[in-house]
């Protein structure tokens, strides 16, 4: 007996957040470049030090700081053994004197060299620092090239390439490698679209031919009841079909940056979603509430409006079977639009919650079959759409049963 295949593993999530604000003050930001500025600014700080102290100590060896005079008052008469001096002097009292005089006169003079020295110093750090930094912007600049180039990619953009210039040296390598992988993205994305063309073409042809079949079949009056029965179930399994194919499909596409945005208002893709689905919810006995506000994003309608169908359609099938609801809403929270759908249900323990956006991953612990309620592909689809949208989807268990989804996607 074949074993079923283990369920593919979500994607990893991002390290980093694209939405997360800049930081208030760049200038503190630990980049690179001022790591750089710091080390060649601190790097001649120190060295000056040094230079300064060993000025300040030779100069203070020379001068001779507390040592005695090189000439005295002897028997009334000035004498030097290195200098001609008058020979005018009463007492030891007068050495004293003229010694204290001297060293004043001295330490003054090694003040006045720390003053002047520390002040170039200081002068000479600032420039030292300034052409660091100016050196260091000129040294990364390339690495500024292919920031800028990584952030078209980001948007989509595979067709941009740094080719940078200069000589062969280490950034230069980095850039060709990153080019290199850019090329390769590109081809395997060029051909992840090609084959999402084809493969819409070629699944989706056959089974609404099946489909068309067993319509015809299941209109003849004169079918025998086990013909009818089984065309039933066939179609039932076909229909199942297609909306696998729809939903592979779909998320798909949705895994790439939305290039082209258009202003859409959740509020009216909401109001779409719950027209849609008002129908089953009235079927089921579960009501629909939430005031929903204005908040005009910039996509795509048609997957915003998957996003709110597969989240209002899951929030009405996963709910209790009397006196259910769901709740509605749309607004602006702190400069972002948020989408919240919750409802009532089923308790689900907090460590199952970020199970649900696996791929065949359902409520109850059902995989691949088994269930009637969908293919388990909707929250995993709300999920790659709102990050192809720059937002992001949470989740969290409700009190008293059911879950709370909100939508959080940049206005």
């Amino acid at each position: 007996m074949a074993s079923t295949p283990a369920p593919p593993q979500a994607p990893p999530k991002p390290t980093w957040d694209p939405r997360r604000p800049a930081p208030p003050l760049p200038w503190l930001r630990p980049t690179i470049r001022i790591r750089l500025t710091l080390l060649y600014g601190g790097m001649f700080l120190i060295a000056g030090i040094l230079l300064l102290s060993i000025i300040y100590l030779l100069a203070a060896q020379a001068l001779n700081v507390g040592s005695e005079l090189p000439f005295k008052i002897t028997e009334g008469r000035l004498a030097s053994t290195t200098c001609d001096l008058p020979s005018t002097a009463q007492s030891d009292v007068m050495n004293k004197a003229m010694a204290d005089c001297v060293n004043v006169q001295r330490q003054h003079a090694l003040d006045n060299l720390l003053s002047r020295s520390l002040l170039a110093l200081l002068g000479l750090a600032i420039i030292a620092f300034a052409f660091g930094y100016a050196m260091a912007g000129r040294v990364l600049s390339p690495l500024g090239r292919i920031l800028r180039t990584a952030r078209s990619v980001a948007g989509s953009d595979l067709s941009r390439r740094i080719e940078l210039d200069g000589p062969d040296d280490e950034i230069k390598e980095l850039a060709d490698t990153f080019d290199d992988m850019l090329e390769r993205l590109e081809r395997a994305f060029t051909a992840q679209q090609r084959f999402v063309g084809n493969a819409s073409h070629e699944l989706r042809t056959p089974l609404a031919i099946n489909r068309t079949l067993l319509e015809v079949h299941l209109s003849d009056p004169g079918a025998p009841v086990e013909l009818q029965q089984l065309g039933k179930t066939l179609l039932a399994t076909n229909e199942r079909s297609e909306q696998l194919v729809e939903g592979l499909l779909l998320l798909a596409r949705s895994d790439n940056q939305i290039v082209e945005r258009k202003p859409v208002d959740l509020a009216e893709v909401a109001e779409q979603a719950v027209d849609q689905v008002h129908g089953e919810a009235e079927a089921k006995g579960v009501a629909i509430r939430g005031d929903r506000m204005t908040a005009v994003v910039q996509g795509n309608g048609v997957l915003l409006e998957r996003i709110a169908l597969n989240l209002v359609q899951n929030a009405v099938r996963y709910n209790v079977p009397e006196d259910g609801w769901v709740e509605v809403t749309t607004e602006i929270q702190h400069g972002q639009a948020v989408l919240t759908v919750s409802n009532t249900g089923p308790v689900v323990p907090a460590y199952e919650v970020d199970n649900l956006f696996e791929p065949f991953k359902r409520l109850r612990g059902a995989d691949r079959t088994g269930s009637d309620k969908g293919v388990g592909l909707g929250l995993s689809i709300v999920r790659s759409v709102a990050r192809a949208h720059g937002g992001h989807i949470t989740a969290q268990p409700r009190e008293g049963g059911g879950l709370v989804m909100r939508v959080t996607l940049p206005v």
